[in-house]
């Protein structure tokens, strides 16, 4: 082996490298437990493979057209006052034209069919769970069970789940990679989403959006699990000797990080709307419509409209 030959493997380690260190990565998006998550897997892999059709013979071309015209070669073609082919305007202009067709159908029907806000379609009865971003924890509330948790939640598999989201501090991100989808939790506002798991899983749940120092643990899990192990989960929960009263609440919302799980078998009635409408001041324009609510107003404060997508009032 020549001696020049060294540095030019020696470039290849980077690549090497790159590699071994992606190998320990989880391919959570790519390995979905839920069918929204397999529905957004399809999409990625389709739209990947169109716009392939057009990169993959690109390169091909490139490097086809270097070998084929290298001076070396004389028994190519020279035409140095070619200037126009009808064939390759055609093949240029009409394959990017068909793909971008086809992506924007793609994209306009998977965009309603994927809708967060849109309810899933099953005969089983869904389970609504309110979520609320704190700092650096996930509070649960399960409404119609009378139960609340911070950094776990438990649903039955095949069993549609209704999340209405919100935020008591600053702007988050609710995203559980297995199940697909991810939407923001806003202070006085509220969004919804809608997953499903399609088998038995423990998963996880992050924060997808930067929110201060105790962003990297602001993690939870979601455990999918059968009718009967939710039924008993639900019983132990219910029996768990803490409440969220508004003074545990209020301990709660302190910034704290890497929160281990906490279960209450009771919480403060309308506690999630209560945690929106403490913002109604804020507003402009909109009136408080309960009684002595405390809202702390700046003079002179600019209070242009703000608009944002995907979130109620």
């Amino acid at each position: 082996m020549s001696k020049n030959r060294y540095p030019r493997l020696l470039g290849f380690l980077p690549l090497i490298g790159m590699l071994l260190m992606l190998g320990g990565c989880k391919w959570t998006l790519m390995d979905p437990k839920g069918q929204i998550g397999l529905d957004q897997r399809n999409l990625i892999i389709t739209a990947t493979l169109l716009m392939l059709l057009v990169v993959v013979p690109v390169i091909i071309m490139t490097f086809a057209f270097a070998w084929k015209y290298r001076a070396s070669n004389t028994s190519a073609t020279y035409a140095p006052k070619w200037s126009h082919s009808t064939k390759i305007e055609i093949a240029v202009w009409l394959v990017p034209v068909l793909i971008i067709i086809a992506l924007g159908y793609i994209t306009y029907k998977s965009t309603h069919e994927l809708d967060p806000y849109r309810p899933l379609e099953s005969n089983v009865k869904p389970i609504n769970i309110e979520v609320v971003a704190l700092d650096w924890k996930w509070l649960f509330i399960y409404p119609d069970l009378g139960i609340a948790t911070v950094n776990e939640i438990q649903f039955p598999e095949n069993t549609p789940l209704n999340f209405r989201i919100t935020s008591d501090a600053v702007m988050n991100s609710f995203f559980i990679p297995a199940l697909g989808g991810q939407i923001y939790a806003m202070a006085g506002m509220q969004t919804r989403l809608h997953l499903i798991a399609n088998e038995k899983a423990e998963m996880e749940g992050i924060s997808a959006n930067y929110s201060g120092a105790g962003f990297t643990g602001m993690k939870f899990k979601a455990i999918s699990t059968s009718q009967e192990d939710f039924n008993a989960w639900v019983a132990a929960v219910k029996a768990a000797p803490k409440q969220l009263d508004q003074a545990e609440y209020d301990a709660l919302t302190k910034p704290s990080q890497n929160n281990p799980v906490a279960l209450y078998s009771a919480f403060e009635p309308d506690l999630f709307q209560k945690i929106v409408d403490k913002y109604e001041g804020m507003k402009p324009g909109k009136p408080v419509k309960h009684e002595k609510k405390e809202v702390a107003v700046v003079e002179g404060s600019d209070t242009g409209s703000h608009s944002t997508a995907g979130a109620e009032e």
